[in-house]
């Protein structure tokens, strides 16, 4: 089982996300690679909300092969590289999340393996057997 929890006594989240989820029970985990902007094609917009996207679904492509959804989502590391504007970053991981709310913690970098590279999202996942 997952309990999604945001503690009394800390402040409230600042974006959509949740401070803790605990798992309890038999459970099913998976522990996705760094996921970039990259197309299946191997091309890499220039534009970070467009990497941005393209990872986001790439981690959906994910789930789908492992039998999970969006739901057993229970972490998102971010990794950004140089101005991404915060408007359209959350409504583009809002949009994605469907109202899901994982824990998530988000990191400007200098860079990433790649030049071209703006975007690299870490996820886990958990679903209850």
């Amino acid at each position: 089982m997952k309990i999604s929890r945001n503690p009394q006594d800390i402040h409230p989240p600042v974006a959509p996300y949740v401070h803790q989820i605990e798992v309890t029970g038999p459970n099913r985990w998976l522990t996705l690679s760094g996921q970039i902007g990259m197309e299946l094609d191997g091309t890499i917009p220039e534009d970070p909300i467009t990497q941005l996207k393209i990872a986001l679904n790439n981690i959906r492509k994910n789930l789908d092969s492992a039998d999970m959804g969006i739901q057993d989502i229970t972490k998102l590391v971010f990794y950004l590289v140089g101005d991404m504007e915060a408007h359209q970053r959350k409504e583009t991981i809002s949009d994605f999340l469907e109202g899901h709310l994982p824990c998530t913690t988000l990191i400007y970098v200098v860079a990433l393996a790649a030049p071209a590279l703006k975007v690299e999202i870490d996820a886990w996942a958990c679903k209850e057997l």
